[in-house]
């Protein structure tokens, strides 16, 4: 497919952020978005980078009834050098076309969605953020356009890439965090749609998060669905306790989602010697290892924060300590080492790095 590249005329672009260290998180957009349709009868087509403009949907749209709406989270990140890096895109593509498999939706080409993001990227690569641990945040998304009421795959879709500069995901920045666990509320369940990155998911945290927020806790720590005692996720992102000199993750079992950086941390772990586990762990044996001291840290893993560590947790009407509230050792190197990674300021031995403009 050729692409179109329709530019926003210089004296038209908006101003960029004078200070850098304030850019916070999805506040501000970019120049220009990248735009493709798709229909039964046409497939993929009309690929073009254009200016940022509002969407025109029709109020029977049927992504605003249905809920087939999908999307991803990615960051391109200015090296030292001036090149521009993207970090194991192949497998946020794929991870795309896994949700878009499981909500009946169209696949997107690797290739094709490479050759878009490298145009969208090359038309706005001014606003790509130079001050250390700021980057380009990209939200391509697909959502069910077709005119028409009645519960069916629609016919025909949008697929549209965003871009935000952006620096730490939370207010706290690389500090501890607090986490707060619920047992009335879930966020999805066995035989459902937990390892999509579907809007359904998010809409369905909301209600516990608010709880959550009232409550002084940054992020909800969701239980399983059917006995509400093992660990899944902590609000958008994976979650990682060391215990005992081990490092454990829930297993993929299709009710959470199969985080690129879940993926990277586990694998450098690994590299280190680090024993690592993927298993269900329970509410009591969390408590369990508080409470005689072999909880050593827990840290949160995801696109957005990269990692963020856990200093405090509420569970049954108390509030827990761990690590004393500070950033762990295992914590701090993992962080660090996979920024150092997404720069170009380390060697990537695992191929991760993707260098898209010189």
């Amino acid at each position: 497919m050729e692409i179109k590249v329709i530019e926003v005329a210089p004296e038209k672009r908006k101003a960029k952020p004078q200070d850098e260290t304030q850019l916070g998180f999805g506040k501000i957009f970019t120049d220009h978005f990248f735009t493709m349709t798709w229909s039964s009868d046409q497939g993929w087509h009309g690929g073009a980078v254009e200016p940022y403009r509002p969407l025109q949907l029709d109020p029977t749209a049927m992504c605003l009834h249905y809920g087939q709406e999908i999307f991803e989270g990615m960051k391109a990140y200015r090296g030292e050098n001036g090149g521009v890096f993207l970090f194991r895109p192949a497998e946020n593509i794929q991870r795309m076309n896994n949700s878009a498999e499981r909500l009946c939706m169209p696949r997107i080409d690797e290739k094709l969605f490479m050759d878009a993001l490298a145009k969208l990227l090359a038309v706005d690569t001014d606003w790509i953020p130079r001050t250390e641990g700021s980057s380009l945040y990209i939200r391509p998304t697909m959502i069910a356009t077709e005119h028409a009421l009645g519960v069916h795959p629609a016919n025909e879709y949008l697929f549209f890439i965003i871009m935000s500069p952006v620096g730490a995901y939370y207010a706290e920045g690389f500090s501890p965090t607090k986490i707060f666990v619920t047992e009335d509320y879930i966020r999805s369940a066995p035989g459902g749609i937990g390892y999509c990155k579907a809007a359904g998911n998010y809409a369905a945290s909301l209600y516990a998060g608010e709880i959550a927020k009232k409550m002084g806790y940054t992020q909800v720590l969701w239980l399983d669905a059917i006995e509400r005692k093992y660990v899944e996720e902590v609000g958008t992102s994976n979650i990682f306790f060391i215990i005992d000199n081990e490092l454990i993750t829930p297993p993929l079992s299709g009710s959470i989602l199969p985080g690129v950086t879940r993926n990277s941390v586990l694998q450098l772990a690994k590299s280190w010697g680090i024993r690592v586990s993927e298993r269900r762990l329970s509410m009591d044996e969390i408590i369990k290892a508080i409470d005689n001291g072999k909880l050593q840290e827990a840290f949160a893993s995801g696109t957005a924060a990269v990692v963020s560590p856990v200093g405090w947790i509420y569970y049954r009407n108390r509030e827990y300590t761990i690590a004393g509230g500070k950033i762990g050792g295992v914590t701090n190197r993992l962080y660090h080492d996979i920024l150092n990674i997404q720069y170009g300021k380390k060697d990537d031995p695992f191929g991760w790095r993707v260098k898209i403009l010189a």
